[in-house]
């Protein structure tokens, strides 16, 4: 990486000491101020790809592995959040979970993967998983308060960090604009309950409430091919529970939910960074939350936050 001229230091401190004492207080707190390891474009792509089948795909900025038959990973890796969306494919239907940032065209990569009719469902609403909704007639969804007021979409003063070019490794797709950046509204057609079963024919999906890291949290399991969607609720790296609207104790019920599941499935699919994890992580952050809770884990402290650290994984909280 380029050195920083010594004039940029002075201004980058004077603009981070500014922030600290008048705090940002509109946007979507999931936007603004998120951690930024330093040097993180350094550590990609990550070794764990090489392994995996990639389907080429014409995009500029998304890219597509078969994690299973009828199995797809979306994935972005040029912005620090490496967002994964998934497409399943049944034999009649396909179901899209998650559309990502919104910085790619999600649709026309969606279409050169299947010619079925595609519903989408939100691992949760958090911008980074969202911003491709509208692109889609079918959107199903929880019923609840915290869904429906980020249905509106977001405009681009409650997203620009999340654009700024310190997030971006490698090129923008062309055509994109990061001051123009937003998330249209969307509708959702149709609500979805706990323990429903999506049946995309030949697949039968089973949607699992997890609220915890937002009140609209949801995983997928896929029984009969042993697969657990796992959204935000689990992936490798730090999982963010410090924004205003994540509940820490809903959360570990919901992970210990999903660990008691653990038998039934070979593998994890998560929402970023890496789309292959062994279920054993499931009970591992169980037990890991229970530390935490006890008091008796320990932790690093940075920017107003708390980090416990347990490998694979680490937990950042609110100080």
């Amino acid at each position: 990486m380029r050195s920083v001229p010594r004039v940029w230091i002075t201004v980058i401190f004077l603009a981070t000491a500014f922030s600290a004492a008048f705090p940002q207080q509109t946007g979507r707190p999931e936007a603004n101020a998120e951690p930024l390891p330093p040097h993180w474009c350094r550590n990609l792509p990550r070794p764990g790809y090489n392994k995996l089948e990639r389907v080429e795909v014409a995009s500029q900025w998304f890219e597509v592995y078969r994690i299973r038959p009828g199995v797809f990973s979306i994935y972005e890796p040029h912005q620090y959040e490496e967002v994964i969306s998934y497409l399943i494919l049944g034999s009649k239907r396909a179901l899209l979970l998650d559309t990502g940032l919104g910085i790619g065209d999600m649709r026309a990569v969606v279409r050169k993967l299947t010619l079925l009719p595609v519903s989408v469902l939100n691992s949760h609403t958090h911008y980074d998983h969202i911003g491709d909704n509208w692109q889609f007639d079918e959107i199903l969804g929880l019923d609840n308060d915290y869904s429906r007021r980020n249905a509106a979409g977001a405009k681009h003063d409650e997203l620009r960090d999340a654009v700024i070019n310190e997030r971006f490794c490698g090129n923008l797709p062309e055509g994109f604009k990061p001051e123009n950046y937003s998330i249209p509204e969307f509708k959702v057609t149709r609500h979805v309950k706990d323990g429903e079963v999506i049946d995309l024919g030949e697949r039968q999906l089973q949607v699992l409430a997890t609220p915890g890291h937002t009140p609209d949290s949801l995983c997928l399991l896929d029984k009969g091919n042993r697969l657990l969607f796992s959204g935000d609720t689990f992936y490798a790296g730090p999982i963010f529970l410090y924004v205003p609207e994540t509940n820490v104790a809903d959360y570990a019920k919901s992970v210990a939910r999903l660990a008691a599941m653990a038998s039934q499935v070979d593998l994890v699919l998560p929402s970023h960074n890496f789309p292959a994890e062994s279920p054993m992580e499931l009970s591992r952050l169980s037990l890991a939350l229970k530390e935490v809770q006890s008091g008796k884990a320990k932790f690093t402290r940075k920017d107003g936050r708390r980090e416990y650290n347990f490998g694979r994984f680490s937990l950042l909280m609110a100080d």
